[in-house]
């Protein structure tokens, strides 16, 4: 018997003998997961910026948990979303860098994604938005264990001129593409009652909402309501629209009754996108400036400073999470997949590594982080390690030179001073752990001096 059909399996006889629906406080919680794309560090009032408003993300972060030091799996699209769905890094899953629409490319069937572990056990889940995990048929949402979808493939710049393709962007329903060309200034808000239905029709059913917004990747689009409302600009109209599709799924889960029974998470795939490459202005409908902030992050998308994978993270449960919380612990994304899949009652798999670890002590009660160390991995190449307090960067400068920074991140979270220089102890000790995970991974270090 295939894994794939042992799971369906094991989801329908669950279903079958769950004959009665269990008493509320006894019933399996819902996770609603909302990723945005390319939102940076700094681009939430939360989060410090001036003129950007999200009363809505504002508010869940008043109510529940804010974290000051949470990362996306690696700075760009396709790797931070595998590894958000499988709870393992990058490198481990193949999929390292974002994938184009004629790619032969895509999430491996013998990966087993939060949809298919929660599906497993009972649960209904939909893919509303970007997947960005492969654009043929076997790599579909739908055939990895989502009971919906409705998006974009891959992300809303792939198509002429921007990206050299033939291939249309089409919007898809399910398995068959519905819309071209596509209407990108309704998205957010079609993905929103898309989302809204999906809670509606779930009723006495646990459900896995996953959506993954297509922006605030460029070009950006909002709707005609959002148009000129924020002082932020383009962008700040875009985000705005965003907070606005949170607080309409709030309320959507208070008029289902399930909003206290619910783990609301918001948080982005990476860093901004703040070093666009000149094709995206080819057509001069995109700006330098239509990006995001790292808010006072060094660095960006596609890079390993901080500002390329640190990302917002806010997270609300009512009876749960403790409100007025601010945690500056370490957590990835990759937690995200055995903390669902824990607090649902399913089993993880223990036929291969699992990266992410069970956050919600940190969330509940904001308790210690369970990561030791944390890897920086971008395609290929293993660029950094962090622990609590520090920092370790190796990379090759443009002349190909080795070049070593270490941070100490508690003190200096911009990292603005190399201190590799005072603390040779830390660089060594850090460099081991390196060492050991390109080791275990196949992962590159920069004294292999290979291509990036």
């Amino acid at each position: 018997m295939t894994r794939r059909l042992s799971i369906a399996l094991a989801a329908l006889l669950l279903l079958a003998a769950g004959c009665e629906l269990p008493e509320r406080d006894q019933a399996p919680p819902n996770f609603v997961l909302i990723f945005a794309d390319d939102v940076g560090y700094g681009d939430l009032s939360s989060y410090g910026h001036p003129t950007i408003r999200t009363p809505n993300l504002d508010a869940l972060a008043h109510e529940g948990i804010k974290l000051t030091s949470f990362y996306a799996a690696a700075p760009a699209c396709s790797p931070s979303r595998a590894a958000l769905l499988t709870g393992r890094y990058p490198i481990r899953t193949g999929i390292l860098w974002a994938l184009g629409p004629d790619e032969d490319r895509g999430i491996d069937d013998s990966e087993i994604t939060l949809a298919e572990a929660l599906g497993a056990h009972g649960y209904r889940s939909a893919a509303i938005g970007k997947w960005h995990l492969g654009a043929r048929d076997r790599y579909l949402p739908t055939r990895h264990g989502f009971d919906s979808y409705f998006g974009l493939l891959y992300s809303n710049d792939m198509m002429p001129p921007w990206v050299g393709t033939e291939r249309p962007l089409e919007l898809w329903r399910d398995t068959l593409p519905v819309e071209h060309p596509v209407d990108q200034t309704t998205l957010t808000r079609r993905y929103t009652e898309e989302a809204v239905r999906f809670i509606d029709e779930s009723r006495g059913r646990p459900f896995f909402l996953y959506l993954a917004h297509s922006m605030a990747h460029v070009p950006l689009h909002r709707s005609q309501e959002f148009e000129g409302v924020s002082r932020g600009g383009r962008y700040g109209d875009v985000i705005e629209e965003i907070d606005w599709s949170v607080g309409r799924i709030l309320e959507a889960l208070r008029e289902s009754g399930v909003e206290d029974n619910t783990l609301v998470v918001f948080t982005s795939d990476n860093g901004p996108w703040m070093y666009m490459p000149d094709r995206m202005f080819l057509e001069d409908k995109i700006k330098p400036w239509d990006a995001g902030s790292a808010g006072p992050l060094r660095g960006a998308k596609a890079g390993t400073y901080e500002g390329g994978v640190r990302v917002p993270f806010i997270a609300y449960w009512p009876g749960r999470i403790a409100p007025r919380q601010v945690s500056s612990e370490l957590a990835v994304a990759m937690d995200l997949y055995t903390t669902l899949v824990q607090l649902a009652g399913a089993e993880l798999p223990d036929d291969r590594s699992i990266d992410g670890k069970d956050i919600m002590p940190l969330l509940e009660s904001g308790a210690g982080s369970p990561h030791e160390y944390f890897f920086y991995v971008y395609p290929r190449r293993l660029e950094a390690v962090r622990d609590a307090e520090w920092k370790l960067r190796i990379t090759r400068d443009g002349s190909d030179r080795i070049v070593t920074e270490l941070f100490h991140l508690t003190v200096d979270p911009y990292e603005r001073f190399n201190v590799a220089g005072q603390h040779p102890e830390v660089v060594e000790r850090l460099k081991s752990q390196m060492t050991r995970f390109a080791e275990e991974t196949g992962a590159t270090l920069a004294s292999t001096s290979l291509p990036r």
